[in-house]
């Protein structure tokens, strides 16, 4: 029988639960358990496909098609868990299944309440996201603070359910702010006895306290906590800030809170190190034999959670080749003729990554330019390859007002555009390519070279696309087809002769990359960068 997790979050935003989830799952992991894990979203958007990056961060794609949550990518970073569209329950996906019903009748004739229909209907997602019965433990993470209205529902459901299994096989972890004031030289911890004592009215006792903290815990603090949070003593946690994300599973490891979730939820398995992990991921993070600097040319940059799974698939990249990997982020908007060999003529390697809309093009289109001309290495990503595709054919083939149809719709040059599904669609959310599909590589190329395989599968999320029309004026001027769908003949990389290493694809290969296994083209990118 499935045992249960749910991680909680109190007194601010931002306290890093997805980042403590993934990390207790890889504790788990390690200790021979298999685990599922799911991110409950409240907000009333069925998800967060239609969101701005500025407001939501990245939207993550799972190879199912689903437009998720980016906590979702540190889930697949840190654990072998499967995710897919059942892993992220919104509100939104909530109310749409339960008004749906009540159309249809299933009610038959009931009054539609939050509770229990609500309530009910949240509880059946998660147990179905949970893979119950397959999987040994399933980690639930309740997005946005404790007291906040939104949250409620998916709270009460979570109380249900520690109720209806029992003590054993539903526990609960709070992550919660010992913030410092300096003025007093003090950590205070009675933002944390707010909180809980917020989860205590609603029904919820947690079990565990995670503690996020700029400074050690002493002693005396852990025991006050304890004492008026009504929690083990062993189970406040200290959650000091790391310089590195993938130091955390080692800090709760050395706080011992696998061996205090096996004890609450009486499982016995034999205890494992992470020496792995700690040898090979960490100590090449802290101390690096080499370092490179790759400019990211983003039209999302103010945000840095708008392109993670981009700098995190950089960093392994950096650990596959033992490289400190140096991220220079310049806004699209801000590059000029006039100021772009002082913003990128140290850079070993140009990323663009992908996005949307035609603000920042002009910027990302003289990133390549600036790239292909210097032989610096370059990575495009989504609309990182269709401006290269642009680039290309304005500089090289002579198509001076090439475009996307989707900056310039009477372009007589359209190198990008419109995927003929899409011509009709009239609806936003999860309407575009979306999810895995196989990709047939040409021998020889870049790309297969780092793949060593001759088809791949990869995460898409766009709506234009290369423009097969002028696939042979491109190759005649020296441009390879390195990749094409094998169903449709839709390009998914291009590549440069003449070039150390210029590759560009439709894909997100990010979505697809560990720190204990970058991708191959991160892999390589980040070689080639340190080469040059």
């Amino acid at each position: 029988m499935t045992k249960f997790i749910f991680v909680t979050g109190g007194v601010v935003s931002s306290l890093g639960k997805g980042l403590a989830a993934a990390s207790i799952a890889k504790l788990l992991e390690a200790r021979g358990l298999t685990v599922s894990m799911i991110k409950c979203d409240p907000y009333l958007n069925v998800d967060p496909g239609t969101m701005n990056p500025f407001q939501h961060g990245e939207v993550y794609v799972t190879d199912d098609g689903a437009e998720a949550d980016l906590d979702l990518g540190h889930y697949e970073r840190f654990s072998n868990s499967i995710i897919s569209k059942d892993s992220n329950i919104t509100t939104g996906k909530i109310y749409y299944s339960v008004i749906t019903k009540e159309r249809r009748g299933d009610y038959l004739g009931k009054t539609v309440q939050i509770i229990p229909h609500i309530t009910d209907e949240i509880k059946r997602c998660i147990k179905k996201g949970a893979r119950e019965g397959d999987v040994d433990i399933a980690i639930i993470e309740i997005g946005g603070t404790v007291g906040d209205i939104e949250s409620l529902p998916f709270l009460e459901a979570i109380r249900q359910m520690r109720w209806e299994l029992g003590e054993h096989y539903a526990m609960f972890i709070h992550v919660t702010l010992l913030p410092y004031i300096k003025a007093a030289g003090e950590q205070k911890t009675k933002p944390t006895q707010h909180s809980v004592n917020k989860m205590r009215e609603i029904g919820i006792q947690p079990d565990v306290l995670l503690c996020r903290t700029e400074r050690p815990i002493p002693k005396e603090q852990k025991e006050k906590i304890a004492l008026f949070c009504n929690v083990d003593r062993e189970a406040v946690i200290e959650a000091v800030d790391v310089k590195h994300i993938y130091e955390v599973p080692l800090c709760f490891k050395k706080e011992g809170i696998d061996d205090l979730i096996l004890k609450k939820l009486n499982i016995k398995k034999e205890d494992h190190d992470l020496s792995e992990w700690k040898n090979y991921v960490v100590e090449r993070l802290r101390n690096p034999k080499k370092e490179v600097k790759i400019s990211v040319v983003g039209k999302y940059i103010a945000l840095p959670d708008a392109y993670k799974s981009i700098y995190e698939a950089l960093v392994h990249g950096g650990i596959a080749n033992d490289c400190r990997v140096i991220i220079n982020k310049i806004d699209s908007e801000t590059l000029e003729p006039g100021n772009i060999e002082k913003l990128l003529g140290d850079s070993k390697g140009i990323l663009v990554p992908g996005g949307f809309g035609s603000r920042g093009i002009l910027g990302k289109v003289q990133a390549v330019q600036f790239a292909r001309e210097k032989k610096i290495p370059f990575f495009g990503i989504c609309l990182g390859m269709q401006v290269a595709t642009i680039e290309f054919a304005r500089n090289v083939c002579g198509f001076k007002d090439a475009d996307s149809t989707e900056f310039e719709k009477e372009t007589k040059h359209p190198v990008i555009s419109l995927l003929e599904e899409q011509e009709h669609v009239t609806s936003m959310g999860a309407t575009m390519r979306l999810g895995a599909y196989a990709c047939k590589l040409e021998k020889g190329t870049q790309s297969a070279k780092a793949y060593k395989k001759d088809t791949i599968s990869e995460r898409h999320r766009h709506r234009y696309e290369f423009n097969n029309k002028f696939k042979k004026t491109f190759e005649k001027s020296g441009m390879i087809i390195a990749g094409k769908n094998p169903q449709t003949g839709l390009v998914e990389i291009i590549e440069m002769k003449d070039h150390p290493w210029f590759v560009a694809c439709q894909f997100h290969p990010e979505f697809k990359s560990k720190p204990e296994k970058a991708h191959p083209l991160f892999r390589e990118f980040i070689a080639a960068a340190v080469a040059s």
